[in-house]
């Protein structure tokens, strides 16, 4: 009973926070338009990837959701360094995650949990732009080398790879001559043709019909927020459910059955640091997911700064993750990425445990103001509201009230 207690009052603090968090999230990425992200994303150097951490951190996607979005940011045009400065930045912490964080850590750890995420993402995405570098000059070495071999005077095997990437399948097109259409070289005549006889066929009108149309007309600001809420309500939340029902049950399990005193006298200090960084590296987990285990980990006697460390390299890490990087980005920048990412986290927990040790900050006190903050009725009625999300998530196979989301 103690223990059912606990777990029903860790849901009560956490639910009105959290559907504050998903409105505001589902808000934020409905509205806020993709291509402004590609377009300044797509620099190098220190502006790209400051943009795309402050353009990460408050949007609602987990440690998984993230990769597609990053990934599509970076087949757009975002540089290596923008693009894990995304990476790290956007499951580190979310408007979801601090609005979490503000009801089970309290304001000191909401407001020191953003700024580290940010930080963090900086200084991984510096730190990749530094192996992009260096990856870049050997690049140019290699093609400067090789740019003989590449001219337009090339070989007949260049010239016919040249006229079989054409996107003009037709008959016309393939019958005539290579030299006319893929060398650069020909005859007088051929060199005093304009423009627009050598343009592809793909830039007239009858291009390709897998092309995608234009919208005739945009959607209307409350269509576009209604669809936000209702991605924050279905998709995100669905998502991050398993792993936030895990925290929360894992935070009053250790309440209820965990002595303060076990983990107080080895929850702080470098050893107890590294092992949070073993454990979150490779384990999955969202912001806002791993914001009751942390909870946990305090209640337990964990300090905030070890618990900090948690906060920051689970979200920001996992298997998948790391394979991504690895693939898309290659060796060089995963390793900076996962550097970047420790340092931090490290240099983060030791400086929350120094902050709170020396303007003697009472995190625990914090957290029972915060509590207080919400009423009783609106605690109950944003639980409810959840608990009828879960119901319709996983019971209803359709959901009539769902929309298309954009």
């Amino acid at each position: 009973m103690e223990f059912l207690n606990n777990l029903l009052e860790l849901c009560l603090e956490a639910a009105p926070w959290l559907v504050l968090g998903l409105v505001i999230g589902g808000l934020i990425k409905a509205l806020i338009p993709t291509s402004l992200l590609q377009k300044h994303l797509s620099g190098n150097g220190a502006p790209s990837v400051i943009k795309a951490a402050f353009f990460g951190a408050p949007l609602p996607l987990c440690s998984c959701g993230v990769i597609p979005a990053a990934l599509g940011l970076r087949r757009a045009g975002s540089s290596k360094s923008a693009t894990v400065s995304f990476l790290v930045a956007t499951p580190e912490t979310g408007i979801d995650s601090v609005s979490v964080s503000y009801a089970l850590l309290g304001p000191f750890m909401a407001i020191v949990r953003p700024i580290a995420a940010i930080v963090s993402a900086i200084t991984a995405g510096l730190l990749v732009g530094k192996a992009e570098e260096n990856e870049s000059h050997m690049a140019a070495s290699v093609a400067t080398t090789s740019s003989a071999e590449a001219s337009c005077c090339g070989s007949e095997k260049t010239e016919k790879v040249v006229a079989k990437a054409s996107c003009c399948g037709g008959s016309e097109a393939v019958s005539k001559p290579v030299e006319k259409t893929a060398s650069c070289c020909g005859s007088d005549e051929e060199a005093s043709k304009p423009p627009k006889e050598i343009k592809s066929c793909c830039d007239s009108s009858n291009g390709s019909s897998n092309e995608i149309p234009m919208e005739s007309h945009p959607d209307s600001f409350l269509h576009k927020a209604w669809d936000g809420v209702v991605y924050s309500f279905t998709d995100l939340f669905d998502k991050v459910l398993f792993w936030l029902a895990i925290g929360l049950v894992f935070a009053a399990l250790v309440q209820t059955f965990v002595p303060v005193a076990f983990l107080a006298e080895w929850g702080s200090g470098l050893p107890a640091m590294l092992l949070m960084l073993v454990v979150g590296i490779p384990m999955y987990v969202c912001a806002t997911a791993s914001t009751p285990i942390a909870a946990g980990l305090l209640l337990a006697g964990v300090s905030p700064g070890t618990a900090m460390v948690f906060l920051m390299a689970g979200p920001a890490t996992n298997i998948s993750t790391l394979g991504v990087i690895g693939k898309e980005l290659g060796r060089r920048s995963l390793i900076a990425y996962l550097s970047g990412v420790t340092i931090v986290a490290l240099i983060t927990g030791f400086l929350v445990d120094y902050l709170i040790s020396a303007f003697n900050i009472d995190v625990q006190g914090q957290i029972s103001h915060s509590h207080e903050m919400v009423p009783a009725v609106i605690a109950w009625a944003s639980l409810l509201l959840l608990v009828g999300v879960v119901l319709k998530l996983k019971l209803g196979k359709n959901h009539p009230w769902k929309t298309q989301t954009s």
